[in-house]
Order: structure tokens, then sequence, then C-alpha cells
């Protein structure tokens, strides 16, 4: 693929996201690298129009240099911004409350904390991503392990047994600290992803490395 090509299916992309307005992004392409620029309505948007773009088959790399530019009249105060991102975790159920701490400077938000799942954790991102006023967002909670390396890989293996989607056996799970490693091989890509999904689903655990093989 040409980088013409590249471009044109990543400007049609972007136009067809109904997620976000593209009028005003730029995009350029150089040897598979897209260059992001221009400026978009709300911190939402930026995001969306990143995940759009690793969404196109071809793209080596992304540079992200897009800007977010609020009217006069939707500038919100740094401490208006707190008291919303405080509420929109509180209010939701899948989020333990006062494990999250939020920090709002110039409109960016830091969150720290500590919680036991990672969802978790990228849930609370993905909620106050959305405020108006966010010009962007710093993810530092932690997931706390609560549960021995052996016992996660009990967890896990527990989980690939319910699954219908793989067999367990085709897949060899190691654990050092709160690192799980999976390998072996599957099927399909759908099986890959949930035995990744089900590997993460497990309190404690902090990354995943994946690197189950999918024959077809």
């Amino acid at each position: 693929m040409t980088d013409k090509d590249l471009r044109r299916d990543v400007l049609d992309e972007l136009d067809f996201d109904p997620s976000l307005d593209a009028a005003d992004i730029g995009v350029a392409v150089s040897e598979g690298v897209v260059s992001l620029t221009g400026h978009v309505g709300s911190y939402a948007e930026k995001v969306e129009a990143e995940r759009a773009v690793r969404r196109i088959k071809g793209v080596r790399a992304i540079a992200q240099e897009i800007q977010v530019r609020y009217a006069d009249e939707k500038k919100v105060e740094d401490d208006q911004i707190a008291a919303r991102a405080l509420a929109i975790i509180d209010w939701s159920v899948h989020l333990p409350k006062d494990a999250i701490q939020i920090k709002v400077a110039g409109g960016w938000i830091t969150l720290t904390g500590s919680v036991r799942w990672q969802y978790q954790a990228m849930g609370a991102e993905a909620a106050v991503r959305k405020l108006s006023g966010v010009y962007g967002v710093t993810n530092l909670i932690t997931v706390k392990p609560e549960v021995r390396p052996m016992a996660v890989k009990d967890r896990i293996l527990e989980a690939f047994k319910r699954s219908a989607l793989f067999e367990a056996d085709a897949i060899k799970i190691s654990v050092e600290g709160d690192k799980v490693t999976l390998e072996g091989a599957v099927t399909a890509w759908a099986e890959r992803d949930a035995a990744e999904r089900a590997a993460w689903s497990v309190p404690g655990v902090r990354s995943v490395e994946d690197r189950i093989v999918a024959l077809s």
C-alpha cells in the first residue's frame, strides 16, 4: 500500500467515525507513519481519532499532534472539572470509592491511587476524559496485587476452562510476580483475544505478554 492510499483510508475512517468531527484534522503519511494535526472540540475526540487510525491496516506508527480547542463559552475551571470527575467516579458501580485520587491543572487530569482490577484503572480514565473542559488525562493508577502468583495462575486456568472459545490445554501460562505470559497456538484471533481477556480478569495482574499464535 502506498502512502497516498493509506492517507485516503485514514481520512475515510476519520470521516466515517460518528463520535468525532474530523473537519479540522490534518493527516500526513510518510512510509506508513501517520501524523495527525489540527484541532478537535474535546479530548474524547482526540482519543477517538487516534483509535480510528489504529484500526487502519498498514499504519506503522502514529504521531499525535492534535490540539483540543474549546469555545470560550465551554471553558471550565479546574475545580469544576475535579468535582465532576470525582462525581462520575463515585456514581460508577464498577469503580471503588476513595481509591482513586484526582488532580486537575490547566484542564489536564492526573489520576492516581490503586485498584484491584486492570479494567477499573482503564474505566476511570475512560469516564473522566469525556468531561467538558478536559485537555488530557494522565493515568497513574496502579493495579495492586492481592494474590500469590500460583493463585493467579490457578484462577486464569479456571477462567480458561470456563470459556467455550478455546481449548485451555493449548495455552501455557507462566506467572512472575504480577506479570502473566501466555504461550501456545489457537485457531483464530478471537480465541487469542479471549485468552488475553481472561488473564486480565484476575485481580493482581498488572501486565500480560501475549505470545499466543493464531493459526488462521
